[in-house]
């Protein structure tokens, strides 16, 4: 397998600029997956093209007959605990994760290039048909979505589990925008950067409402299956507020937040269960963020606009 395993497209060319770190992480690929067949008992079938730009996922068979999925995946600090947020759902609206486990980076010197990074690898459930929920209407995106966040909301987490609070993503996210912000300061006002930034802060302090949170929501990480209708996968979990967990769906619906944000976050507010006025706050301080951002792919400022409005 190690000589004839191959790299989807779209893995290829991340990686590729992507540094030494991940040139080094793409080369020690084959042995990897070639390992973890062979210790999970797998039969492989070819990954899913074009792929993603953090993980190798193909179709797989395990001993037992189930058809599912191996996901082996680079890890970063946004996606730390995949594997564990999947299994505190237990499928509760997610697919389940059959068994995961985290690969600790080679030391330095002993891989290709000198350096290697750490793996997270997990055999799941395989979504069929597996269709995009992106691809429906967006009142029935919202309507999955917002089901999706209740059942995930009801999510007992253990006093020793392991996902970060908010804040910490919040304020890496913040200081981010505000080295970008002082080298230039025509980015954005000042006085609505400094709102919107601190608002962040404040709204993702640890509080007594507080649950999981997968903080990447939207409806291509929305899959129909077969054990339920639709199946959350790639989940980014974090502990913080729910009101927090709707953002990344309201920022994919982009025509209907550029024209008519407090319509939009209002209806999906509504669905969820949640105080609109704090899916406010939030889209507003994350709209000030993403306005700052490396490459923002939205004119935030249109939507700010109209979420400063009466």
């Amino acid at each position: 397998m190690t000589a004839r395993l191959r790299v989807p497209a779209g893995l290829q060319a991340a990686f590729d600029a992507g540094g030494p770190a991940r040139v080094a992480w793409l080369a020690a690929l084959p042995d990897r997956v070639e390992q973890l067949a062979a210790r999970w008992g797998l039969d492989l079938g070819e990954p899913f093209e074009p792929g993603g730009n953090g993980s190798w996922v193909a179709p797989a068979t395990d001993p037992d007959g189930r058809d599912a999925v191996l996901k082996v995946a680079w890890q970063h600090t946004e996606a730390l605990h995949e594997a564990e947020g999947l299994a505190a759902l237990r499928g509760q609206g997610a697919v389940e994760v059959y068994r995961f486990e985290q690969i600790a980076p080679a030391p330095p010197g002993t891989g290709p290039g000198g350096q290697d990074g750490g793996t997270t690898a997990m055999l799941l459930e395989r979504c069929r048909p597996g269709t995009e929920l992106r691809g429906r209407p967006e009142a029935e995106q919202h309507v999955v979505v917002t089901d999706l966040l209740r059942s995930v909301r009801a999510v007992e987490l253990p006093p020793d589990h392991p996902f970060r609070p908010l804040s910490v993503m919040a304020g890496g996210w913040v200081a981010q925008a505000e080295a970008r912000l002082a080298a230039d300061p025509g980015r954005l006002d000042a006085g609505l950067a400094r709102e919107g930034l601190a608002l962040f802060r404040e709204l993702s302090r640890p509080g007594p409402a507080d649950a999981l949170l997968l903080t990447d929501l939207h409806a291509g990480n929305v899959l129909s299956g077969e054990r339920r209708p639709w199946l959350l996968i790639d989940p980014k979990p974090y502990v913080g507020d729910p009101h927090y967990d709707v953002l990344q769906h309201l920022l994919n619906c982009d025509e209907s937040l550029l024209a008519d944000p407090i319509r939009l976050l209002s209806e999906v507010a509504d669905l969820a269960g949640l105080d609109p006025g704090r899916v406010r706050q939030w889209l507003f301080a994350r709209c000030v963020q993403e306005s700052l951002g490396e490459a923002p792919w939205l004119p935030f400022d249109v939507v700010l606009r109209r979420l400063c409005g009466p």
